[in-house]
């Protein structure tokens, strides 16, 4: 069973499941301007495809910033894949003009 954490149960209307099995999970994440997911984990790693970024600032769970796109230089052009290690309890604001959309392919073992 998966914690109450994990990405899609504690931020659904930001993820969703586009596939899963006993070795992988495939998430599409969409996150439009302004928006903010609820606090969630990804605790596997994987590999991110970068379908649409804006700047967006990533704040665990006490607020603390963990992550300023802007400041931080982190700018994935749409098509890039970037391999993803496990996040801990965090939250992600989209604070820019474009829609950051996602593929999170989560290896699970």
């Amino acid at each position: 069973m998966l914690d109450e954490l994990d990405a899609v149960a504690a931020a659904p209307d930001h993820h969703i499941v586009l596939f899963e099995d006993d070795r992988v999970r495939v998430l599409e994440t969409l996150i439009r301007p302004g928006e903010e997911t609820a606090v969630h984990t990804h605790v596997w790693s994987g590999v991110l495809y970068v379908i649409g970024w804006s700047a967006c600032i990533r704040t665990d769970e006490h607020g603390t910033v963990m992550m300023d796109s802007v400041r931080d230089g982190v700018s994935p052009a749409p098509g890039t894949a970037i391999a993803a290690a496990p996040i801990p309890p965090h939250a992600l604001r989209n604070v820019g003009t474009q829609d950051i959309h996602l593929i999170l392919t989560e290896f699970k073992t």
